[in-house]
């Protein structure tokens, strides 16, 4: 059996994410605490209480979703300490700090202000109704790509997130996304916009990915305990000399979502645990490769189903 770890990003948060592990488990609420520590700020009372306007703010959203599902994976720990480690780990796009705090390449306070910032720069970005994305359903990778050459104009339009088979999210000026959107039924695709603050994951993050490579230029990478795929390149990374200019390619670069769990599978992984809030990544799973049985583990239920979901002894 080769286990895969992932963790969700943006998106899945929600009000009282993490509630019910830390009235669980003590080792969950060190982990909130050493956030609200490093942040200066309770990410613990806007995860529990919100309010949800607070929380799904780019800068507070980001770090929420890092601790809760570190959170998760300190209460895993606790119940399971004969859980072998992954042989990968994987987080879809703001995730992948969370793979790297998992395997020990990056600390749970660096990630925190990290990705606080990160969330703030992301949003600062762009002005505010001016990008936009959405998700195109029904066409593979070519199809897409040409959608966007077609309906940019000059303006900036790419596919942001390859989710699945007929998944894909694309992003930039949101004048484009809207061209993209009229154009998709001509070409028996569906386009779906997306309710964001800013249009991720494209060329218009420029401004985003050099604040979060100052960020990272003073921060301490370790060697990762198991190899962590990154979004950009879809292959397994376990050099910690190249970890900060993955997570800064990332910010403006496509997520290859689809192709990372295609190479979990080509590298032999079996089952998969989505540690943290939400079950989208299990969902996209199922889509890209039903060989891979995959768990998500949130709360003490789902965290007691584990031993049985693994056969662990």
């Amino acid at each position: 059996m080769k286990i895969a770890w992932l963790f969700p990003g943006q998106g899945t948060q929600e009000v009282g994410m993490g509630r019910a592990l830390v009235g669980a488990f003590p080792e969950a609420a060190r982990v909130f605490q050493r956030a609200d520590d490093a942040l200066g700020f309770s990410i613990r009372t806007l995860c529990f209480e919100g309010p949800i306007e607070e929380l799904t703010r780019t800068s507070h959203t980001q770090p929420a979703i890092v601790t809760s599902s570190i959170a998760a994976l300190a209460a895993i720990r606790a119940v399971h300490p004969s859980l072998p480690l992954p042989a990968y780990a994987a987080g879809h796009s703001l995730g992948e700090y969370s793979a790297l705090v998992a395997a020990g390449a990056l600390s749970l306070e660096d990630a925190a202000r990290t990705v606080h910032l990160r969330g703030q720069a992301m949003q600062d970005a762009v002005p505010e109704g001016e990008g936009g994305m959405a998700a195109i359903m029904g066409g593979d990778r070519a199809a897409v790509e040409a959608l966007c050459v077609e309906a940019a104009q000059g303006d900036v339009l790419s596919p942001a997130n390859y989710n699945a088979p007929g998944q894909i999210v694309i992003s930039g000026h949101k004048r484009a996304v809207d061209r993209a959107a009229a154009l998709a039924g001509s070409k028996k695709l569906k386009a779906i916009p997306l309710k964001v603050s800013a249009p991720f994951h494209c060329a218009l993050m420029a401004p985003a990915a050099r604040a979060v490579e100052r960020a990272l230029g003073a921060l301490t990478i370790s060697t990762p305990a198991f190899p962590v795929i990154a979004n950009v390149t879809a292959l397994p990374n376990g050099n910690p000399e190249q970890v900060k200019s993955l997570l800064v390619r990332q910010i403006d670069g496509p997520v290859l979502w689809e192709q990372t769990i295609a190479c979990m599978a080509e590298h032999g992984v079996t089952h998969a645990l989505e540690i943290g809030p939400g079950k989208v990544l299990s969902n996209l799973v199922k889509r890209i490769d039903k060989r891979i049985a995959v768990l998500s583990v949130s709360d003490p239920d789902s965290i007691a189903k584990i031993a049985e979901f693994l056969a662990l002894a």
